[in-house]
């Protein structure tokens, strides 16, 4: 992994999760808002609460293992699992699960989507998270 991506994993790492919810909270302000965050850049999961403006019920939404690779033409995004705590979403988000979405390319961005596509590269099936402190296998 290179020195860059290294980087990137520190900065993801170390930003508050408060923060990510405020400045969102700010974005979104009048269609939802984001009640819990949390993103594991080596184990790859995101887990978001959120409530839509004008609703009672907040929505959980769980993405697991997902990654961004360069299949020679273009670059493609692929969620492996996602589940969420309402059917309606578990079904919408069944019908994107395990499809490689193009992600449109623009020459302008190249050298960060090759960035982004080291960061989020497929984990080879069967083998540990590598932890970026102890260049090890975590547990």
């Amino acid at each position: 992994m290179s020195i860059k991506s290294n980087l990137i994993k520190i900065v993801i790492k170390l930003t508050p999760n408060m923060l990510i919810v405020w400045v969102a909270n700010f974005i979104l302000k009048g269609i939802a808002e984001l009640l819990a965050f949390n993103f594991d850049v080596d184990a790859r999961t995101l887990y978001v609460q959120t409530r839509l403006y004008g609703e009672i019920d907040s929505i959980e939404v769980v993405l697991e293992d997902f990654a961004v690779f360069n299949d020679g033409d273009s670059y493609r995004f692929i969620i492996h699992h996602a589940r969420s705590d309402r059917p309606w979403l578990n079904n919408l988000l069944s019908r994107v699960i395990g499809k490689a979405w193009k992600i449109p390319a623009l020459p302008q961005f190249a050298a960060q989507m090759d960035l982004v596509a080291e960061l989020f590269k497929a984990k080879p099936i069967g083998l540990p998270v590598e932890s970026s402190d102890s260049g090890g296998p975590v547990d």
